[in-house]
């Protein structure tokens, strides 16, 4: 695709009129995010041509930002070399825009809101005219909408993004014919062809064979999440990863109980009688280096990998554990807050130990369920459309919790917890996290578990300004919602879905009371990275 299409996007997303912030403090702004440095990574026992494979894994992570800032908002270099404020230009390279990640709103005057497809469509498309445009690409996850004349056509991710996209194959030629392990230049090799025809199946089919590697590479389309006009569109990002071997090991050990994990699931068994494949692995990695969409905003502390359900169905899924993320989460946000907003009873319950297995359950929980609806609705994402990432995030966070807490009653984890603190560290957790706004699927999901929580006395807001906490009802609000949400899922029930967001995914009152307090004390939403 042309550059100034991609531009023109951009151009179009702009508003002349001053943003409804009437003062904005960009420096205050910066400070939401804590700067975590990555630490040089410690290479003993990786071979000169494993470190030259990854350092050319990360020249094609830096190729990947260059399309995110093309998907999101347009010429990334241009807008940042335009910017002389110091602290704008940081927060504009954090947001990878001129919206806050936060609230979606602008924080530079001269902008209007993001728009809700960002450069994925035409900015002045409406509803009418995309339904009536009868190319079936245009459901594709990897596929553009632009116009054409008067009308609208489809241009695939490679076309669009080709000069990029040869960059990045450059790289992963050169680091398949450095590399040692034949497993992994076979799935750079399939990842190649992969970003040069936007089929990945086979990519991702070796990706879950290379199981012998130290380092990975998680690369290319990922999250469908800054399409909120249809739900559609995947945005590039990467991730370069170091793994940790013993505890690798040891997560491996839940990956053969998948199936158990299944069953254990609340509800009725007919909404989650998807039967995981047998080759679901769990991998504990550092994050080394991340980019495009995966370094926008909110960093995650976990992935589960692939999404393609034919895949999930036939070989599995890889969860991966970031272990240096999950670690300075916690202690810089996830403990912070547990001492600021729980009371005194409910404070020592807040364990770094519950909240690392309560990641990795959240992660599993990611494969379970089911990914075709019972009913010949198709998939769960065709059926809920832009309630889909919602929906399945809520049912994660939910279910990992669910899960982890009747692992922690039985004792089958190694580390020493008890079923209240998995219960007190995921309110924590839950309460810090709906700061992350209602601005994307993440934080509206946050946002939903919060007030089904507090709506359902599960938890108290006291006049004191902080929680309490009723276990028993947590225990069963999380069963009851978890079940909720499997129902809608596997029935494809997109009315149920947007009744939930709608009565439980709004902002209210004791959160906002507690972002002041949050805010006032100095505590971050969450972190930023710096490379040593």
């Amino acid at each position: 695709m042309k550059k100034n299409i991609i531009l023109s996007f951009a151009v179009l997303a702009l508003a002349v009129s001053c943003t409804d912030r009437d003062e904005i403090h960009v420096d205050r702004l910066v400070e939401n995010y804590a700067l975590v440095t990555i630490p040089a990574p410690d290479l003993t026992g990786i071979t000169d041509n494993g470190k030259e494979v990854l350092r050319l894994y990360r020249q094609a992570a830096d190729e990947v930002d260059k399309i995110y800032w093309r998907q999101y908002f347009g010429d990334g270099e241009s807008f940042l070399g335009s910017l002389t404020d110091p602290a704008e230009k940081l927060y504009a390279g954090i947001n990878y825009g001129p919206w806050d990640r936060i609230d979606g709103k602008p924080f530079l005057k001269g902008y209007g809101d993001k728009p809700a497809g960002a450069c994925f469509y035409p900015a002045d498309m409406t509803a009418a005219e995309y339904d009536a445009f009868a190319d079936p690409a245009k459901h594709s996850p990897y596929t553009l909408i632009v116009r054409d004349g008067n009308g609208l056509k489809t241009v695939w991710y490679h076309d669009a993004y080709a000069e990029s996209i040869a960059k990045i194959e450059g790289y992963l030629h050169r680091a398949a014919d450095v590399t040692i392990k034949e497993s992994v230049r076979n799935y750079l090799l399939e990842m190649i062809e992969g970003l040069k025809t936007d089929d990945y199946f086979d990519s991702y089919k070796a990706w879950l064979d290379m199981t012998d590697s130290k380092m990975d590479l998680v690369i290319g389309p990922i999250e469908a999440v800054d399409d909120a006009l249809y739900g559609t569109k995947a945005s590039y990002g990467a991730y370069v990863l170091l793994k940790n071997l013993k505890r690798t090991e040891e997560l491996n050990a839940l990956s053969a109980r998948m199936p158990e994990f299944q069953q254990m699931l609340p509800g009725d068994p007919a909404d989650h009688d998807f039967v995981p494949g047998a080759e679901s692995d769990i991998f504990s990695c550092n994050v080394l280096y991340c980019s495009g969409y995966t370094n926008a905003g909110f960093k995650v502390i976990g992935i589960n990998f692939p999404y393609d359900a034919r895949i999930q169905q036939e070989l599995g899924t890889r969860t991966i554990i970031f272990d240096n993320i999950i670690r300075e989460k916690f202690n810089r946000t996830v403990y912070p807050v547990g001492r600021s907003l729980l009371e005194d009873a409910e404070q020592p319950h807040v364990d770094a130990s519950a909240f690392y297995w309560t990641i990795v359950f959240r992660e599993v929980a990611k494969g379970l369920g089911v990914k075709e609806t019972v009913n010949g609705k198709g998939t769960v994402a065709e059926a809920l459309g832009n309630e889909a990432l919602v929906m399945e995030k809520a049912k994660s966070n939910v279910l990992g919790a669910y899960l982890c807490a009747q692992e922690a009653e039985a004792y089958h984890i190694s580390a020493i917890f008890q079923k209240e603190d998995v219960l007190a560290t995921f309110v924590a957790n839950t309460i810090r996290s709906t700061r992350f706004g209602a601005a994307d699927p993440t934080g509206i999901a946050n946002i939903l578990v919060y007030n089904y929580l507090l709506q359902n006395k599960a938890i108290i807001w006291n006049p004191s300004g902080r929680y309490s906490i009723d276990y028993e009802k947590t225990w069963t609000a999380l069963e009851t919602l978890g079940a909720e949400i499997l129902r809608i899922q596997a029935h494809g029930d997109i009315d149920a879905a947007r009744a939930c967001v709608a009565k439980y995914g709004v902002d209210g009152l004791e959160s906002q009371s507690d972002r002041r307090v949050l805010e006032k004390a100095n505590i971050p939403v969450d972190i930023r990275f710096a490379y040593e």
